[in-house]
């Protein structure tokens, strides 16, 4: 089951805040923050996962 787009909105929201206070990126870009957020999170190379109860 994939990530509805609450889940994906909330993993990049808070990706792109990593990013912007410093974090490095995990892949190569060089776009801006919501960018690489969203270029990671496609090539599912996040450590942030969705934990549904």
């Amino acid at each position: 089951m994939g990530l509805t787009i609450f889940e994906k909105t909330r993993i990049i929201g808070a990706r792109v805040l990593q990013l912007s206070c410093g974090a490095p990126a995990l892949i190569k870009s060089t776009g801006t923050p919501l960018e690489i957020a969203e270029e990671e999170l496609k090539k599912g190379v996040l450590p942030i996962m969705a934990v549904r109860e």
